[in-house]
């Protein structure tokens, strides 16, 4: 199993890093894909990109959150040395997320548009972060169509609309632990959704599925996202894995 979206670098982590790292391998799960969020959890990411070579791959992008009126375009600057320095399985995590912050919602969709441009113009993926913001996501990707510009729906709790209209820009969907959740919906019509369209990922130390909800997440737990989808597609736990790690490998290319 690849999990495509977690955040060992994180500091709820530090006390057993290695440890949780280690509970995930021994699980199977054999890559793990860290999203960026600003400069100042770049060194800890790469370092640890270090530690598990082979194994851990770092991202590179300014997290929607992390979109300042007063530091916005300097991170970028600093995004845009490192792309251009070496190279990087995908751009993000980027996007658009209107939860916490509307007032910077100009700034977000500039950040967002350069981070897609840098995309296109580098051959990657993005891994976009849509939080409250489905519409203005869309608004900006139609934008920006492009044959080069795909990647990944991250953390979707959408609709069975928006997850068509992100298949049809050429996306697929990272479906983590919100799937196992009661309210989380998307379990009601995923079925729909074709599983070459669908990877697996955490969000760790975030959503952590049932029946560890509301407690931190970790890698380890991919498995308990992937038998939920044993559960709505009927398919067994080795064809999931088979499908949706062909589908991670696909789209990250790590050469």
């Amino acid at each position: 199993m690849i999990d495509t979206h977690t955040h060992l670098y994180a500091e709820e982590f530090d006390e057993d890093r290695k440890e949780a790292i280690q509970r995930a391998l021994d699980k199977g799960i054999t890559e793990f894909y860290l999203p960026a969020i600003d400069s100042e959890s770049h060194e800890k990411m790469l370092q640890l990109e270090t530690e598990y070579p082979g194994q851990i791959f770092s991202m590179m992008g300014l997290h929607p959150c992390y979109v300042k009126p007063e530091s916005w375009e300097k991170e970028l600057e600093i995004v845009k040395n490192y792309l251009d320095q070496r190279h990087f399985p995908a751009i993000g995590e980027i996007g658009i997320d209107l939860y916490w912050d509307k007032s910077t919602l100009d700034i977000q969709v500039k950040a967002f548009e350069q981070q897609i441009d840098w995309a296109i113009e580098k051959d990657l993926p993005i891994v976009i972060h849509t939080r409250e913001s489905f519409d203005e996501t869309f608004e900006v990707l139609e934008r920006k169509k492009h044959l080069k510009l795909r990647g990944i729906f991250h953390c979707f709790s959408g609709n069975l609309e928006q997850a068509q209209h992100a298949i049809d820009l050429n996306f697929i969907l990272g479906i983590g632990g919100v799937v196992t959740f009661k309210n989380g919906k998307i379990d009601q019509f995923l079925s729909e959704v074709p599983l070459d369209k669908i990877v697996l990922e955490t969000d760790s130390p975030y959503l952590a599925p049932v029946p560890h909800r509301g407690k931190r997440n970790e890698s380890s737990y991919l498995d308990l996202v992937a038998g939920k989808l044993v559960d709505i597609y009927g398919k067994d736990f080795s064809e999931i894995d088979r499908i949706t790690t062909e589908n991670a490998k696909k789209l990250f290319v790590n050469s």
